[in-house]
């Protein structure tokens, strides 16, 4: 084979540095963003973050929208009509939100409300078996126990790794005196923790009711053989083997379902995480308006004392220090870009979904994100990015973005029907249902087709079972 010279044309779409930046901090969170800005300053002495010691560089059209007390000032001057006269539609408004409501002299008393430490599983129950009467030998082998279970309280290993850490008492510890020490543990509380199984959990806490429970007896002995048969709810089966009547199973089977099979996840290491918005909608003059919140549209400054240094430093020195400072430009164009498109698909979702805010769920009209990249001329996958980790405030509660998005069932007047109505709509059949006569499946669907809403019965299932509600035959039980 000779070897040749060939030429040939081809296109491909490659991603400059700088659209891979603007792509990356679009789908930042905004706790993400915060993170990444501090570390690019850090490494960048050309950006100023927070606008010290600097020069603002950002285009004029992320200009702040002003103070809150200078915002209060205008509203007592001029009233909302003036105020939504000068409401900029077309480029992002951002609000300090939560200036609003204080004054400078409130500055002592705004420090962040702190949660209490967090009590964990171990720690509670710790607490306890220093109080519980053990004996040091006890109180070694029970804090022995305590350190081996799982986050579910459970013991599941067994005892081989509790023996194998108290190798060094003497005399040696056997199983059944671990065991005797684990059984009073059962007791504290949450009762049922450090249990060996499902059956031995359950059962402690069957132990622990009023012996005049109704159902009690018969529940534990359900739990200490017959689980399998319960989680399949074969009440007939259970009903002959036990030899008790169907109605009788069935009590006992309400009973455990008021236990906890999992007495471990009651205490939640986890300190709660709280959302910050992205965006606000607000109604202003009868019509619903977006703004963005400042933290989606950081303050950056080009440093003056690095800029004022390249015109002195040295030829290397200077390179670098002018590649610092196109970069530094460049981020800040991305984060102009990344609040522009928040603020356009934000305005969008407000305006499809403005009778939700208005209305409630039931309102909600369907929404795909593939009609909003025509609608505003954005690829597809832009959007996808813009709305994960995004949240929006409004007067019903804070929401993200992709929340507002959901697929469409046809109705009778040839519309469509958003599944988030449907689902809010099925939820509202069942709260008002009769107590006595829960609707079924079937039921739900023919009071749907009456709205107009032409659904299947298993479309009605799954949206019962995403909302967790149970079926007719369990609400009736239930009642």
């Amino acid at each position: 084979m000779k070897p040749g010279l060939q030429l040939r044309h081809s296109q491909q779409l490659s991603l400059t540095p700088q659209l891979q930046q603007a792509i990356r901090l679009l789908q930042l969170s905004q706790l993400e963003l915060q993170v990444e800005l501090r570390e690019l300053a850090e490494a960048n002495p050309l950006i100023d973050l927070d606008g010290m010691e600097g020069d603002y560089d950002a285009p004029d059209s992320a200009a702040d929208a002003g103070s809150a007390d200078e915002r209060a000032g205008n509203d007592d001057d001029s009233g909302h009509e003036e105020d939504s006269d000068h409401w900029d539609e077309h480029s992002p408004q951002v609000v300090e939100w939560a200036k609003s409501s204080h004054s400078a002299a409130d500055d002592d008393d705004n420090l962040e409300a702190q949660d209490a430490a967090p009590v964990d599983l171990r720690a509670h129950l710790l607490a306890q078996a220093n109080v519980n009467g053990y004996s040091d030998r006890d109180l070694t082998i029970a804090l022995t126990i305590i350190d081996a279970l799982d986050d579910d309280g459970y013991l599941r290993d067994g005892f081989e790794s509790v023996l194998a850490a108290l190798a060094s008492l003497e005399p040696p510890v056997h199983k059944e005196e671990a065991d005797a020490v684990r059984i009073r543990i059962q007791h504290f509380d949450p009762a049922g923790v450090a249990s060996m199984d499902l059956g031995d959990c359950l059962g402690v806490q069957l132990e622990q009711l009023p012996p005049a429970t109704a159902g009690r007896q018969l529940a534990r002995a359900i739990v200490a053989g017959d689980l399998d048969l319960l989680a399949r709810r074969d009440f007939a089966r259970l009903a002959r083997k036990l030899s008790v009547r169907e109605d009788a199973v069935a009590e006992a089977a309400d009973l455990i379902r008021t236990l906890n099979p999992h007495p471990g996840n009651t205490f939640d290491p986890a300190p709660t995480e709280y959302v910050s918005p992205d965006a606000y909608a607000v109604k202003i003059s009868g019509r619903w308006r977006v703004s963005l919140s400042p933290d989606c549209q950081p303050r950056l400054a080009i440093n003056r004392h690095y800029c004022d240094l390249i015109a002195r430093a040295r030829r290397g020195d200077a390179a670098w220090l002018r590649g610092q400072l196109q970069e530094a430009r460049w981020l800040m164009k991305s984060l102009q870009s990344r609040a522009d498109t928040l603020f356009r698909v934000a305005q969008s979702i407000v305006r499809v979904q403005s009778a939700f805010l208005d209305y409630g769920p039931e309102a909600m009209k369907p929404l795909v994100m593939r009609e909003l990249a025509e609608e505003l001329g954005m690829h597809e996958s832009t959007i996808s990015r813009v709305t994960t980790r995004k949240y929006l405030h409004t007067p019903r509660g804070t929401f993200e973005f992709k929340h507002f998005f959901s697929s469409g069932v046809a109705t009778e007047d040839g519309g469509s029907a958003s599944a988030t109505a449907i689902q809010a709509l099925i939820k509202k059949l069942v709260d008002e249902e009769d107590t006595r006569k829960p609707l079924s499946d079937q039921a739900l669907t023919a009071q749907l087709n009456q709205h107009g809403i032409r659904v299947a019965r298993r479309t009605v299932a799954k949206y019962r079972e995403q909302m967790r509600i149970a079926s007719s035959s369990e609400r009736l039980r239930a009642r």
